[in-house]
């Protein structure tokens, strides 16, 4: 006999991971019942087992209504995996869920992708403006990981459109609280001025992810499929483009006029340049979706001298990509 829906789990998948930590802590505080899956386990994992196993796949889908896939190989593994590797997990683990999902009589989908997949559309030409990337824009992927995550988005669709399966695709913008994976970045800004500066543009605060995530699960039947980009909302208009990519601060400093003292008193600085602007303006509306934290959110939380990270973002802390620490610290290589 099938559970109401009401009482069925929510299967998490990473759940060792930054975003499926998060997602667990969230569900279980909220007390809805939820089963979390890795291959590595953590307080947050009640299953140990690979997404490739579909034994280990089709079981964990017993008494399941809804999917929330956030397992990867991510841009950092690019260095110390395979290609073969990224297609194995990034594809074939996203092939095999949808599978079971669908056997199994499971409702809902949700499909954590990335704005990398963006990365390849982006100029390179100095001076040039940013780029205003909405869902609209067609993506190019620049290396494995975006290959695989374009892949395995491809299959979600297919899946919405021939199995009786909603399917929400969300292509989440930076929440990693590591160091930026660019050296010049690592070697010039702190972890926190790098972060508050991306929150105009290209980043979001990991506990507006998981709202994201709840409400894509809710939303998922009335919308069939969908696929929205998950950024803070960003200050900036497309009339700024051309002088973000020259002057950044001068942009800055227009629109938050306090921000220059505010930086200035911890030694902090903007970057000189922005070469893209992530939009959420479909996520918000299709999903009901409200971010809290972004750059004002930012500066409110600078003037009072706190941390304008979200409780669940400290929670989750920092975990990296592997169990190596190199001389770079999370990245094996430059990028």
């Amino acid at each position: 006999m099938k559970l109401p829906a009401e009482k069925r789990s929510i299967l998490v998948t990473g759940s060792a991971g930054h975003l499926g930590e998060a997602m667990v802590r969230t569900l279980r505080t909220q007390q809805r019942p939820v089963l979390g899956v890795d291959l590595n386990p953590s307080p947050f994992t009640d299953r140990v087992g690979s997404i490739t196993d579909r034994d280990f796949v089709k079981e964990s889908m017993a008494g399941v209504h809804a999917v929330v896939h956030t397992a990867t190989l991510h841009k950092p593994h690019v260095a110390t995996h395979s290609r073969q590797a990224f297609v194995d997990t990034n594809v074939t683990g996203t092939l095999v869920l949808l599978e079971e999902a669908a056997a199994a009589g499971v409702q809902t989908f949700v499909y954590t992708s990335t704005t990398s997949v963006f990365s390849g559309a982006l100029t390179t030409a100095a001076d040039a403006p940013a780029a205003w990337i909405t869902d609209s824009v067609v993506p190019v992927a620049k290396n494995i990981y975006g290959v695989t995550k374009l892949a395995a988005e491809h299959l979600c669709e297919q899946f919405a459109s021939r199995q009786q399966l909603a399917v929400v695709i969300l292509r989440a913008a930076r929440f990693f609280p590591e160091a930026d994976d660019d050296a010049a970045i690592r070697g010039k800004y702190e972890i926190a001025n790098a972060q508050a500066n991306e929150l105009l543009y290209r980043r979001a605060d990991i506990e507006d992810v998981v709202e994201a995530h709840l409400l894509a699960i809710q939303q998922a039947p009335a919308i069939g499929f969908g696929r929205y980009i998950v950024s803070a909302a960003t200050p900036f208009t497309r009339q700024d483009l051309a002088a973000l990519g020259q002057d950044a601060p001068s942009v800055v400093h227009r629109l938050f006029p306090e921000s220059r003292d505010l930086y200035s008193a911890l030694g902090w600085t903007f970057f000189p340049k922005v070469d893209r602007v992530y939009v959420n303006d479909r996520a918000m509306a299709a999903l009901g979706w409200l971010p809290k934290y972004d750059f004002r959110h930012v500066l409110d939380n600078l003037r009072l001298g706190q941390d304008f990270r979200s409780p669940l973002a400290r929670a989750v802390g920092s975990k990296g990509y592997h169990p190596t620490v190199f001389e770079e610290g999370p990245y094996p290589v430059a990028p």
